[in-house]
Protein backbone atom coordinates (compact mmCIF):
# COMPACT_ATOMS: atom_id res chain seq x y z
CA UNK A 1 0.00 0.00 0.00
CA UNK A 2 1.46 3.04 -0.90
CA UNK A 3 1.13 6.08 2.08
CA UNK A 4 1.34 9.72 0.87
CA UNK A 5 3.55 11.58 3.20
CA UNK A 6 1.65 14.44 4.99
CA UNK A 7 3.33 17.95 3.04
CA UNK A 8 2.57 19.94 6.04
CA UNK A 9 5.39 17.61 8.18
CA UNK A 10 8.09 18.00 4.85
CA UNK A 11 10.09 20.65 5.70
CA UNK A 12 11.04 23.14 2.76
CA UNK A 13 14.64 22.67 1.04
CA UNK A 14 15.66 26.43 1.54
CA UNK A 15 15.38 25.34 5.54
CA UNK A 16 18.98 23.14 5.39
CA UNK A 17 20.90 26.40 5.12
CA UNK A 18 18.36 28.74 7.18
CA UNK A 19 15.80 29.12 8.86
CA UNK A 20 12.95 30.19 7.24
CA UNK A 21 9.02 29.96 8.04
CA UNK A 22 7.87 26.55 6.93
CA UNK A 23 5.35 27.99 4.95
CA UNK A 24 7.27 29.20 1.85
CA UNK A 25 5.68 31.78 -0.98
CA UNK A 26 9.24 30.75 -2.61
CA UNK A 27 12.61 28.86 -2.17
CA UNK A 28 15.64 30.13 -1.71
CA UNK A 29 18.71 28.67 -3.58
CA UNK A 30 22.26 31.12 -2.83
CA UNK A 31 23.45 30.15 -5.94
CA UNK A 32 20.95 31.04 -8.23
CA UNK A 33 20.29 34.37 -6.44
CA UNK A 34 22.09 37.13 -9.33
CA UNK A 35 22.25 40.28 -6.75
CA UNK A 36 24.49 37.88 -4.23
CA UNK A 37 27.25 37.16 -6.29
CA UNK A 38 28.79 40.48 -6.35
CA UNK A 39 28.00 41.04 -2.27
CA UNK A 40 31.27 40.96 -0.97
CA UNK A 41 32.52 43.72 -2.92
CA UNK A 42 29.73 46.00 -2.82
CA UNK A 43 30.24 45.41 0.77
CA UNK A 44 33.71 46.56 1.13
CA UNK A 45 33.12 49.25 -1.42
CA UNK A 46 30.51 50.13 1.33
CA UNK A 47 33.07 50.34 3.97
CA UNK A 48 35.68 52.17 1.79
CA UNK A 49 33.41 54.86 0.96
CA UNK A 50 33.26 55.97 4.76
CA UNK A 51 36.44 57.64 5.10
CA UNK A 52 36.19 59.31 1.85
CA UNK A 53 32.95 60.77 3.19
CA UNK A 54 34.42 61.42 6.50
CA UNK A 55 37.85 63.09 4.90
CA UNK A 56 39.30 66.51 6.14
CA UNK A 57 38.56 69.92 3.89
CA UNK A 58 40.16 72.68 3.90
CA UNK A 59 36.69 74.07 2.65
CA UNK A 60 32.96 73.73 3.93
CA UNK A 61 31.39 70.42 1.62
CA UNK A 62 28.28 72.16 0.29
CA UNK A 63 25.56 74.42 0.84
CA UNK A 64 24.19 71.92 3.29
CA UNK A 65 26.48 73.04 5.57
CA UNK A 66 25.10 76.95 6.02
CA UNK A 67 21.73 75.45 6.39
CA UNK A 68 23.06 72.78 9.02
CA UNK A 69 25.00 75.63 10.57
CA UNK A 70 22.08 77.66 10.67
CA UNK A 71 19.88 74.91 13.03
CA UNK A 72 22.54 73.73 15.08
CA UNK A 73 23.83 77.38 15.76
CA UNK A 74 20.49 78.27 16.52
CA UNK A 75 20.17 75.61 18.86
CA UNK A 76 23.28 76.05 20.80
CA UNK A 77 22.59 80.00 20.71
CA UNK A 78 19.14 79.58 22.13
CA UNK A 79 20.72 76.84 24.99
CA UNK A 80 23.75 79.50 25.90
CA UNK A 81 21.15 82.37 26.26
CA UNK A 82 18.39 80.86 28.03
CA UNK A 83 19.86 77.18 29.80
CA UNK A 84 23.16 76.90 30.15
CA UNK A 85 23.43 79.32 33.61
CA UNK A 86 20.85 77.08 34.65
CA UNK A 87 21.59 74.05 36.86
CA UNK A 88 23.23 71.56 35.58
CA UNK A 89 20.33 68.69 35.15
CA UNK A 90 18.39 72.04 33.48
CA UNK A 91 21.63 73.19 31.12
CA UNK A 92 21.64 69.23 29.94
CA UNK A 93 17.93 68.40 29.22
CA UNK A 94 18.02 72.42 27.59
CA UNK A 95 20.60 71.54 24.82
CA UNK A 96 19.16 68.24 24.61
CA UNK A 97 15.66 69.48 23.29
CA UNK A 98 17.01 71.90 21.25
CA UNK A 99 19.27 69.61 19.38
CA UNK A 100 16.49 67.46 18.97
CA UNK A 101 14.55 70.31 17.20
CA UNK A 102 16.92 70.96 15.17
CA UNK A 103 17.16 67.24 14.45
CA UNK A 104 13.41 67.37 13.42
CA UNK A 105 13.73 70.48 10.64
CA UNK A 106 17.29 69.47 9.32
CA UNK A 107 15.50 65.83 8.10
CA UNK A 108 15.41 62.25 7.75
CA UNK A 109 19.30 61.56 8.14
CA UNK A 110 19.24 63.64 11.39
CA UNK A 111 16.34 61.89 12.59
CA UNK A 112 17.74 58.91 11.81
CA UNK A 113 20.90 59.67 13.72
CA UNK A 114 18.74 60.97 16.75
CA UNK A 115 16.40 57.46 16.73
CA UNK A 116 19.91 55.63 17.15
CA UNK A 117 20.63 57.78 20.11
CA UNK A 118 17.58 57.24 21.43
CA UNK A 119 18.29 53.28 21.73
CA UNK A 120 20.98 53.51 23.02
CA UNK A 121 20.34 53.87 26.75
CA UNK A 122 23.45 53.13 29.00
CA UNK A 123 26.08 54.58 25.92
CA UNK A 124 24.39 57.82 24.98
CA UNK A 125 23.73 60.68 27.91
CA UNK A 126 20.29 60.08 29.43
CA UNK A 127 19.04 63.69 28.04
CA UNK A 128 19.79 63.14 24.93
CA UNK A 129 18.58 59.18 24.51
CA UNK A 130 14.94 60.81 26.41
CA UNK A 131 14.40 63.52 24.22
CA UNK A 132 15.24 61.76 20.73
CA UNK A 133 12.84 59.27 21.31
CA UNK A 134 10.07 61.87 20.70
CA UNK A 135 11.97 61.24 16.91
CA UNK A 136 10.99 57.80 16.76
CA UNK A 137 7.87 58.34 14.96
CA UNK A 138 8.66 61.49 13.39
CA UNK A 139 9.41 60.50 9.69
CA UNK A 140 6.84 61.00 7.47
CA UNK A 141 5.96 58.97 4.19
CA UNK A 142 6.85 59.48 1.01
CA UNK A 143 4.47 60.26 -1.68
CA UNK A 144 2.85 57.39 -3.46
CA UNK A 145 4.11 58.69 -6.83
CA UNK A 146 7.88 58.97 -5.91
CA UNK A 147 7.34 55.66 -4.56
CA UNK A 148 5.89 54.11 -7.57
CA UNK A 149 9.01 55.87 -9.00
CA UNK A 150 11.87 54.40 -7.35
CA UNK A 151 9.93 51.05 -7.63
CA UNK A 152 9.23 50.70 -11.45
CA UNK A 153 12.67 52.71 -12.42
CA UNK A 154 14.42 49.32 -10.06
CA UNK A 155 12.78 46.40 -10.99
CA UNK A 156 12.54 47.95 -14.60
CA UNK A 157 9.01 47.01 -15.29
CA UNK A 158 5.32 48.91 -14.81
CA UNK A 159 4.33 48.35 -10.95
CA UNK A 160 0.80 46.93 -12.12
CA UNK A 161 3.49 44.51 -14.20
CA UNK A 162 4.89 43.44 -10.94
CA UNK A 163 1.89 43.28 -7.99
CA UNK A 164 -1.49 42.36 -8.98
CA UNK A 165 -2.29 44.51 -4.87
CA UNK A 166 -0.16 47.45 -3.77
CA UNK A 167 -0.91 49.23 -1.00
CA UNK A 168 -0.21 53.00 -1.56
CA UNK A 169 -0.13 53.69 2.20
CA UNK A 170 2.67 52.72 4.18
CA UNK A 171 3.08 50.49 6.53
CA UNK A 172 5.57 51.93 8.48
CA UNK A 173 7.70 54.80 7.22
CA UNK A 174 11.25 55.33 8.62
CA UNK A 175 14.60 57.66 7.97
CA UNK A 176 16.02 55.90 5.34
CA UNK A 177 13.18 53.81 3.78
CA UNK A 178 9.35 53.40 4.09
CA UNK A 179 7.72 49.43 3.71
CA UNK A 180 3.86 48.95 1.64
CA UNK A 181 2.36 45.62 1.37
CA UNK A 182 1.91 44.48 -1.39
CA UNK A 183 0.72 40.90 -3.76
CA UNK A 184 2.55 39.69 -6.93
CA UNK A 185 1.04 38.41 -9.72
CA UNK A 186 2.68 35.24 -9.25
CA UNK A 187 0.03 35.07 -5.96
CA UNK A 188 2.40 35.95 -3.17
CA UNK A 189 1.72 38.25 -0.26
CA UNK A 190 4.80 40.31 0.32
CA UNK A 191 6.42 43.40 1.94
CA UNK A 192 8.09 45.47 0.10
CA UNK A 193 10.68 48.12 1.41
CA UNK A 194 11.77 51.03 -0.64
CA UNK A 195 14.38 53.75 -0.19
CA UNK A 196 13.41 57.59 -0.26
CA UNK A 197 13.91 58.72 -3.54
CA UNK A 198 16.78 61.73 -2.16
CA UNK A 199 18.03 59.49 0.60
CA UNK A 200 21.06 58.62 -0.75
CA UNK A 201 22.52 61.77 -1.79
CA UNK A 202 21.30 63.61 1.12
CA UNK A 203 22.87 60.95 3.84
CA UNK A 204 26.26 61.69 2.01
CA UNK A 205 25.94 65.75 2.00
CA UNK A 206 24.90 65.17 5.34
CA UNK A 207 27.74 63.04 6.84
CA UNK A 208 30.13 65.90 4.79
CA UNK A 209 28.39 68.35 6.60
CA UNK A 210 28.72 66.57 10.30
CA UNK A 211 32.19 65.56 9.68
CA UNK A 212 32.92 69.17 9.41
CA UNK A 213 31.14 70.47 12.23
CA UNK A 214 31.93 67.68 14.38
CA UNK A 215 35.56 68.60 15.83
CA UNK A 216 34.44 72.29 16.50
CA UNK A 217 32.13 70.68 19.21
CA UNK A 218 34.47 69.00 21.01
CA UNK A 219 34.48 70.05 24.87
CA UNK A 220 32.06 72.74 24.28
CA UNK A 221 28.44 70.91 25.09
CA UNK A 222 28.12 68.63 27.91
CA UNK A 223 26.24 65.91 26.86
CA UNK A 224 29.05 64.26 24.52
CA UNK A 225 30.15 61.89 27.61
CA UNK A 226 32.25 58.88 25.54
CA UNK A 227 30.54 59.39 22.37
CA UNK A 228 32.40 62.59 21.39
CA UNK A 229 30.92 64.53 18.49
CA UNK A 230 33.52 63.65 15.73
CA UNK A 231 33.84 59.44 17.12
CA UNK A 232 29.51 59.86 16.81
CA UNK A 233 29.41 60.63 13.43
CA UNK A 234 32.08 58.56 12.45
CA UNK A 235 30.19 55.39 14.16
CA UNK A 236 27.26 56.90 12.49
CA UNK A 237 28.23 57.24 8.81
CA UNK A 238 29.89 53.40 9.03
CA UNK A 239 26.04 51.98 9.94
CA UNK A 240 24.34 53.97 7.73
CA UNK A 241 26.01 54.34 4.62
CA UNK A 242 25.47 50.06 4.53
CA UNK A 243 21.91 50.98 4.47
CA UNK A 244 21.55 52.51 1.81
CA UNK A 245 22.16 49.47 -0.34
CA UNK A 246 19.38 46.67 0.26
CA UNK A 247 21.32 44.06 -1.68
CA UNK A 248 23.72 44.03 1.51
CA UNK A 249 20.60 43.90 3.71
CA UNK A 250 19.17 40.75 2.01
CA UNK A 251 22.56 39.32 1.91
CA UNK A 252 22.38 39.72 5.68
CA UNK A 253 19.27 38.11 6.07
CA UNK A 254 20.77 35.42 4.73
CA UNK A 255 23.80 34.98 7.24
CA UNK A 256 21.87 35.05 10.04
CA UNK A 257 19.25 32.60 8.85
CA UNK A 258 22.52 30.37 7.65
CA UNK A 259 23.59 31.12 11.40
CA UNK A 260 20.24 30.19 13.35
CA UNK A 261 20.52 26.79 11.19
CA UNK A 262 24.31 26.18 12.23
CA UNK A 263 23.33 26.57 15.78
CA UNK A 264 20.24 24.69 15.55
CA UNK A 265 18.01 27.96 16.88
CA UNK A 266 14.53 27.26 15.45
CA UNK A 267 12.68 29.91 18.29
CA UNK A 268 13.31 32.69 15.68
CA UNK A 269 12.34 33.15 11.78
CA UNK A 270 13.84 34.91 9.26
CA UNK A 271 12.07 36.68 6.11
CA UNK A 272 13.27 35.29 2.62
CA UNK A 273 14.42 38.10 0.50
CA UNK A 274 12.83 37.69 -2.94
CA UNK A 275 15.05 35.65 -5.47
CA UNK A 276 15.13 37.89 -8.15
CA UNK A 277 13.64 41.73 -6.57
CA UNK A 278 15.70 42.59 -4.24
CA UNK A 279 17.90 45.97 -6.03
CA UNK A 280 20.10 49.10 -4.30
CA UNK A 281 16.64 50.74 -3.67
CA UNK A 282 13.78 47.94 -3.46
CA UNK A 283 13.81 44.78 -1.44
CA UNK A 284 10.43 42.33 -1.53
CA UNK A 285 10.26 40.18 1.06
CA UNK A 286 7.97 37.38 2.88
CA UNK A 287 5.47 38.47 4.84
CA UNK A 288 5.61 37.49 8.54
CA UNK A 289 2.96 38.23 11.38
CA UNK A 290 2.83 37.86 14.26
CA UNK A 291 2.19 39.57 18.01
CA UNK A 292 3.78 43.35 18.39
CA UNK A 293 6.61 42.65 21.03
CA UNK A 294 4.83 44.96 23.56
CA UNK A 295 1.66 43.07 23.65
CA UNK A 296 3.23 40.79 26.23
CA UNK A 297 -0.10 39.75 27.93
CA UNK A 298 -1.97 38.86 24.80
CA UNK A 299 1.24 36.32 24.37
CA UNK A 300 0.82 34.79 28.00
CA UNK A 301 -3.39 34.50 26.87
CA UNK A 302 -2.64 32.60 23.36
CA UNK A 303 -0.25 30.30 25.74
CA UNK A 304 3.04 31.40 24.74
CA UNK A 305 5.90 31.15 27.14
CA UNK A 306 7.40 34.39 27.34
CA UNK A 307 10.35 33.73 29.43
CA UNK A 308 11.15 30.83 26.81
CA UNK A 309 11.23 33.89 23.74
CA UNK A 310 13.27 36.24 25.43
CA UNK A 311 15.65 33.53 26.65
CA UNK A 312 15.69 32.54 22.59
CA UNK A 313 16.40 35.92 21.57
CA UNK A 314 19.30 36.01 24.19
CA UNK A 315 21.23 33.07 22.85
CA UNK A 316 20.87 33.56 19.22
CA UNK A 317 21.88 37.06 19.56
CA UNK A 318 24.83 36.13 21.73
CA UNK A 319 25.95 32.88 19.49
CA UNK A 320 26.07 34.92 16.53
CA UNK A 321 28.19 37.59 17.88
CA UNK A 322 30.11 35.27 19.84
CA UNK A 323 30.88 32.14 17.70
CA UNK A 324 29.86 33.55 13.88
CA UNK A 325 30.87 37.53 14.49
CA UNK A 326 27.91 38.35 12.69
CA UNK A 327 24.43 39.80 14.73
CA UNK A 328 21.34 41.89 14.17
CA UNK A 329 22.72 45.30 14.95
CA UNK A 330 19.28 47.00 15.36
CA UNK A 331 16.88 44.62 17.84
CA UNK A 332 13.69 46.85 19.18
CA UNK A 333 10.34 46.44 19.33
CA UNK A 334 9.39 46.99 16.03
CA UNK A 335 11.83 44.88 14.56
CA UNK A 336 10.56 41.60 16.14
CA UNK A 337 7.39 39.89 16.11
CA UNK A 338 5.90 37.03 18.15
CA UNK A 339 4.21 34.27 15.98
CA UNK A 340 1.12 32.29 17.72
CA UNK A 341 3.72 29.54 18.28
CA UNK A 342 6.33 31.28 19.90
CA UNK A 343 8.70 31.67 17.10
CA UNK A 344 10.14 35.03 17.13
CA UNK A 345 10.58 37.11 13.18
CA UNK A 346 13.45 38.61 12.97
CA UNK A 347 12.54 41.73 11.10
CA UNK A 348 14.83 44.48 9.27
CA UNK A 349 18.51 43.46 8.79
CA UNK A 350 19.59 46.74 7.84
CA UNK A 351 22.24 47.49 10.29
CA UNK A 352 24.15 44.12 10.95
CA UNK A 353 27.24 44.05 13.39
CA UNK A 354 30.38 41.89 11.60
CA UNK A 355 33.16 41.61 13.72
CA UNK A 356 36.84 40.67 12.11
CA UNK A 357 38.20 37.53 13.31
CA UNK A 358 40.60 39.42 15.33
CA UNK A 359 37.61 41.07 16.96
CA UNK A 360 35.61 38.35 17.48
CA UNK A 361 38.29 36.38 19.42
CA UNK A 362 38.92 40.07 21.42
CA UNK A 363 34.50 40.02 22.08
CA UNK A 364 34.65 36.67 23.50
CA UNK A 365 37.76 37.64 25.61
CA UNK A 366 35.48 39.88 26.62
CA UNK A 367 32.73 38.24 27.16
CA UNK A 368 34.38 35.08 29.26
CA UNK A 369 36.39 38.05 31.59
CA UNK A 370 33.19 38.87 32.61
CA UNK A 371 31.87 35.40 33.44
CA UNK A 372 35.11 34.58 35.19
CA UNK A 373 35.08 38.34 36.82
CA UNK A 374 38.75 39.26 35.54
CA UNK A 375 38.66 42.24 35.10
CA UNK A 376 42.08 42.00 33.76
CA UNK A 377 40.81 40.04 30.47
CA UNK A 378 38.11 42.01 30.05
CA UNK A 379 40.12 45.38 29.90
CA UNK A 380 42.76 44.03 27.25
CA UNK A 381 39.50 42.82 25.12
CA UNK A 382 38.65 46.44 25.22
CA UNK A 383 41.65 47.63 24.15
CA UNK A 384 42.06 44.72 21.49
CA UNK A 385 38.03 45.53 20.24
CA UNK A 386 39.22 48.95 20.15
CA UNK A 387 37.66 50.84 22.47
CA UNK A 388 41.04 51.94 23.94
CA UNK A 389 44.10 52.62 22.10
CA UNK A 390 46.73 49.55 21.31
CA UNK A 391 49.49 51.07 23.67
CA UNK A 392 46.94 51.55 26.83
CA UNK A 393 48.77 50.21 30.08
CA UNK A 394 45.86 47.48 31.25
CA UNK A 395 47.25 47.58 34.60
CA UNK A 396 46.93 51.65 35.05
CA UNK A 397 43.75 51.45 33.37
CA UNK A 398 42.59 48.90 35.90
CA UNK A 399 43.73 50.80 38.63
CA UNK A 400 43.15 54.37 37.73
CA UNK A 401 38.76 53.12 37.04
CA UNK A 402 39.04 51.80 40.48
CA UNK A 403 38.07 48.14 39.01
CA UNK A 404 38.80 45.99 41.63
CA UNK A 405 37.31 48.11 44.71
CA UNK A 406 34.38 47.06 46.60
CA UNK A 407 31.10 47.30 44.98
CA UNK A 408 29.26 50.60 45.92
CA UNK A 409 25.38 50.17 45.78
CA UNK A 410 24.24 53.19 43.41
CA UNK A 411 20.47 53.22 45.75
CA UNK A 412 22.46 54.27 48.21
CA UNK A 413 24.23 57.23 46.84
CA UNK A 414 22.98 60.72 46.47
CA UNK A 415 22.16 62.34 42.69
CA UNK A 416 25.17 64.16 42.67
CA UNK A 417 27.29 60.93 44.01
CA UNK A 418 26.04 58.97 41.31
CA UNK A 419 26.40 62.01 38.82
CA UNK A 420 29.66 62.82 40.08
CA UNK A 421 30.80 58.89 39.64
CA UNK A 422 29.89 59.11 36.23
CA UNK A 423 31.55 62.21 35.17
CA UNK A 424 34.72 60.86 36.65
CA UNK A 425 34.87 57.65 35.47
CA UNK A 426 34.34 59.66 32.01
CA UNK A 427 36.87 61.67 32.24
CA UNK A 428 39.51 58.95 33.25
CA UNK A 429 38.38 56.74 30.05
CA UNK A 430 38.87 60.15 27.96
CA UNK A 431 41.85 60.44 28.84
CA UNK A 432 43.10 57.00 28.21
CA UNK A 433 41.30 57.76 24.31
CA UNK A 434 38.86 55.32 25.24
CA UNK A 435 36.09 55.84 22.35
CA UNK A 436 33.01 53.21 21.21
CA UNK A 437 33.77 51.07 18.31
CA UNK A 438 30.53 50.34 16.12
CA UNK A 439 30.58 46.29 16.79
CA UNK A 440 30.72 47.12 20.49
CA UNK A 441 27.79 49.80 20.37
CA UNK A 442 25.40 47.67 18.34
CA UNK A 443 26.00 44.51 20.82
CA UNK A 444 25.62 46.99 24.32
CA UNK A 445 22.43 48.51 22.30
CA UNK A 446 20.81 45.16 21.86
CA UNK A 447 21.89 43.88 24.99
CA UNK A 448 20.07 46.75 27.09
CA UNK A 449 17.06 46.43 24.88
CA UNK A 450 16.75 42.83 25.74
CA UNK A 451 17.50 43.58 29.13
CA UNK A 452 14.87 46.41 29.29
CA UNK A 453 12.14 43.68 28.18
CA UNK A 454 12.79 40.91 30.84
CA UNK A 455 10.42 42.79 33.83
CA UNK A 456 7.87 42.17 31.46
CA UNK A 457 8.90 38.91 29.71
CA UNK A 458 10.39 37.44 32.70
CA UNK A 459 9.90 39.16 35.74
CA UNK A 460 10.06 36.59 38.57
CA UNK A 461 12.92 34.90 36.93
CA UNK A 462 15.89 34.85 39.32
CA UNK A 463 18.71 36.61 37.42
CA UNK A 464 21.86 34.85 38.94
CA UNK A 465 20.24 31.32 38.30
CA UNK A 466 19.47 32.37 34.65
CA UNK A 467 23.06 33.68 34.36
CA UNK A 468 24.11 30.68 35.72
CA UNK A 469 21.88 28.60 32.79
CA UNK A 470 23.40 31.04 30.27
CA UNK A 471 26.87 30.07 31.29
CA UNK A 472 26.36 26.36 31.13
CA UNK A 473 24.58 26.20 28.03
CA UNK A 474 27.33 28.02 26.10
CA UNK A 475 29.71 25.63 28.15
CA UNK A 476 28.22 22.54 26.70
CA UNK A 477 27.53 23.26 23.36
CA UNK A 478 30.55 25.94 22.52
CA UNK A 479 32.93 25.19 25.52
CA UNK A 480 35.10 23.18 23.06
CA UNK A 481 35.65 25.96 20.69
CA UNK A 482 35.86 28.88 23.00
CA UNK A 483 38.53 27.18 24.56
CA UNK A 484 40.65 26.82 21.72
CA UNK A 485 39.91 30.36 20.57
CA UNK A 486 40.61 32.11 23.60
CA UNK A 487 41.98 29.59 25.70
CA UNK A 488 39.46 29.90 29.05
CA UNK A 489 37.45 26.63 29.01
CA UNK A 490 34.02 27.72 30.14
CA UNK A 491 33.62 24.01 31.10
CA UNK A 492 36.32 23.97 33.76
CA UNK A 493 35.67 27.52 35.24
CA UNK A 494 32.07 28.35 36.54
CA UNK A 495 30.68 31.40 36.17
CA UNK A 496 31.59 33.70 38.87
CA UNK A 497 28.63 35.64 40.00
CA UNK A 498 30.39 37.87 42.70
CA UNK A 499 31.60 39.89 39.37
CA UNK A 500 27.74 40.29 38.64
CA UNK A 501 26.84 40.82 42.31
CA UNK A 502 29.49 43.29 42.01
CA UNK A 503 28.39 45.21 38.92
CA UNK A 504 25.29 45.75 40.40
CA UNK A 505 26.31 47.37 43.77
CA UNK A 506 25.36 43.85 45.93
CA UNK A 507 26.83 42.49 48.78
CA UNK A 508 28.29 38.91 48.25
CA UNK A 509 25.52 37.48 50.44
CA UNK A 510 22.49 38.49 48.18
CA UNK A 511 21.50 35.26 46.55
CA UNK A 512 18.50 35.83 44.48
CA UNK A 513 16.98 38.85 42.23
CA UNK A 514 14.26 38.65 40.11
CA UNK A 515 14.01 41.07 37.15
CA UNK A 516 11.36 42.64 38.72
CA UNK A 517 13.25 43.44 41.58
CA UNK A 518 15.76 45.08 39.62
CA UNK A 519 13.62 46.73 37.32
CA UNK A 520 12.39 48.22 40.82
CA UNK A 521 16.05 49.21 41.51
CA UNK A 522 17.06 50.52 38.54
CA UNK A 523 13.88 53.00 38.43
CA UNK A 524 15.04 54.45 42.32
CA UNK A 525 18.82 55.15 40.52
CA UNK A 526 16.95 56.72 38.15
CA UNK A 527 14.94 58.84 39.96
CA UNK A 528 17.89 59.98 42.17
CA UNK A 529 19.92 60.83 38.55
CA UNK A 530 16.71 63.01 37.98
CA UNK A 531 16.96 65.00 41.56
CA UNK A 532 20.28 66.45 42.30
CA UNK A 533 19.22 68.59 45.06
CA UNK A 534 21.08 67.43 47.62
CA UNK A 535 24.34 68.46 48.97
CA UNK A 536 27.60 67.14 46.72
CA UNK A 537 30.32 64.70 48.28
CA UNK A 538 33.03 63.75 46.52
CA UNK A 539 33.79 59.67 46.19
CA UNK A 540 36.03 57.92 44.60
CA UNK A 541 35.40 56.77 41.01
CA UNK A 542 34.48 53.04 40.08
CA UNK A 543 32.68 51.55 37.95
CA UNK A 544 31.20 48.76 39.93
CA UNK A 545 28.01 50.73 40.77
CA UNK A 546 26.55 50.55 37.12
Amino acid sequence: MHITEDPSNIAPADQAFGVFSKTPPWLIDPQKLEWLQSIDSIREDSKQEVPNLLRKRRLPPGLRVTTTAYYLGQALGAWKLFDQRGSSSNSRSGLARRLRKAFETLGPTYIKLGQIISSGEGIFPPELVEQFKMLRDQVRPEPFNLVRATIERELGNDLESIFSEFDETALAAASIAQVHRGRLRTGEEVVVKVQRSTIDQLVREDLAAMSWFAPALVGRIPVTSLANPPSLVQLFAETIVEELDFRLEAANMLDIARILVDTNQTALVVPRPHPKYVTRKVLVMEKLSGFAWDNVEEMRNAGIDTSAVIRACMIAFMEGAMIYGIFHGDLHGGNLLVQSDGIVALLDYGITGRLTEPKRLAFLRLLMGATINDVRVQVAALRDLGALPADADIEEVVQELGLEGPPVDPTKLTPEELTAQVREVTKALLGYGAKMPKELMLFIKNMLFLDSSMPQYAPDVDIFAEITNLAAYFASKHGERIANDVGIDPRQMPVDLQGVKGSLGLDSSVEQMTYRELHERREVIRKRMLNRQRPKKRILPSLRGH
